[in-house]
């Protein structure tokens, strides 16, 4: 008996066909136009104090502070469907909770004031946790209530927050409110005396604005992250179905609760750059507007998205500084105090008109219009996959 077999014809080889909006490739990746204007901005960014005056760049630094706060409502907002009207409350408590706790004992203006005399690194991260108990604090009320309900109670918040902050002198300095310690990290402080790198006087300015783009990227990272994972997909669950959510076992009220607290932690580490950018804390900025324009943001820059909250907060933060630089050349708007048409009063009709467009005419936001620009087209079909012959049809059947 022969011990050789007939071997069956080699298959021709098949490459795996190209599947429609698949994974892309590492390399695909870094080939994209995407990946070089990443790169383009960042380096853009980096190189900008050396370049930018303190005014564009302390309006840079009101972007970044916004962005921050953008993101951890954006969350709260437009991944859970939680709507809140006092973000601006939580900001205030990262701001005058890092003055207090940085700040020493003084008497300023009438008021003996309240310090504790920390470092300041340490005062910083003290009063992001600050404001995340003073959101753990109204967590339960946010667990159970929702939609305009939830608006509602929240917009308590400012009030509350309002009568304290002009009324406890001791702690906020009232109505004229209280310096800012500037920002020591290992030695190195965040202040105005200038110090020299590349024959460019480095001021506060120009040494927050490092400090601002690392809390941005490390903020938006980090939502990415719970957005883009099994914390995010739960958030939407809720948002669109809270009922069906549940029946999934996932723990709505908790989700709620948790979410929350994240969010006014956000608000605290924003509050707390904005303290060290202007320099002096005034309770009357933290007001209804504030909240207000927060909304704003992330509905003009796209509900559910870190980058819509991010373009949101630019246009709605530096639209007002814009106005006021160029007031001398643009129509219809005048320096502040000339009686004519103010830049804050100009810009909130432009980014409230901007509301309005986006609402009708682009409901995912700004962030979604750039994406659906670069949205790559469908590949082609594979030709090395051989196409399947069709049946043939019954002899009986009607063609």
């Amino acid at each position: 008996m022969s011990d050789t077999t007939a071997e069956a014809p080699a298959a021709p080889a098949v490459t795996a066909p190209v599947r429609d909006g698949g994974p892309e490739s590492i390399t695909d990746r870094l080939r994209s136009p995407r990946t070089y204007a990443v790169l383009i901005g960042s380096l853009l960014l980096l190189v900008l104090p050396f370049y930018l005056d303190r005014f564009w760049l302390q309006a840079g630094l009101f972007a970044m502070a916004a962005a921050i706060g953008a993101i951890g409502l954006n969350m709260l907002t437009g991944a859970t469907g939680q709507l809140s009207m006092g973000h601006a409350f939580f900001l205030a408590v990262g701001a005058y909770g890092y003055c207090v706790l940085a700040g020493e004992s003084s008497t300023e203006n009438g008021h003996t004031l309240t310090g504790l005399g920390l470092p300041t690194w340490l005062a910083a991260i003290l009063a992001v946790l600050l404001a995340g108990a003073a959101g753990g604090i109204f967590s339960p009320i946010a667990g159970r209530l929702r939609g305009a309900y939830l608006g509602i109670a929240t917009l308590a918040l400012i009030f509350i927050g309002q009568h304290v902050l002009f009324n406890a002198g001791s702690l906020t300095g009232g109505y004229n409110g209280r310096a800012v310690p500037p920002l020591s990290v290992f030695g190195f402080t965040f202040d105005d005396p200038e110090l020299v790198v590349a024959a460019v006087p480095f001021g506060s300015s120009e040494k927050l604005w490092y400090a601002g783009l690392l809390a941005l990227l490390l903020s938006a990272l980090f939502a990415r992250g719970v957005l883009r994972g099994r914390p995010g997909r739960a958030m939407n669950a809720i948002r669109d179905h809270r009922i069906a959510a549940g029946v999934m076992g996932v723990p709505v009220a908790r989700y709620r609760a948790g979410v929350f607290v994240l969010s006014s932690m956000y608000a605290g580490l924003a509050g707390v750059l904005l303290a060290l950018v202007f320099q002096r804390t005034v309770p009357e900025y933290f007001g209804m507007i504030l909240s207000l324009e927060y909304l704003a943001m992330i509905v003009i820059g796209g509900l559910g998205s870190v980058a819509g909250a991010v373009i949101g907060a630019a246009f709605v933060s530096l639209l007002p500084q814009v106005f006021t630089h160029y007031s001398d050349s643009l129509p219809l708007v005048s320096a502040p105090g000339t009686g004519g048409l103010a830049p804050g009063e100009a810009s909130r009709y432009l980014y409230g008109a901007a509301v309005v467009a986006v609402v009708l005419f682009l409901p995912g936001g700004l962030a979604r219009l750039g994406l659906a620009r670069t949205k790559k087209p469908q590949a082609p079909k594979n030709p090395a996959v051989p196409k399947q012959p069709a049946a043939p049809k019954n002899p009986g059947e009607k063609s």
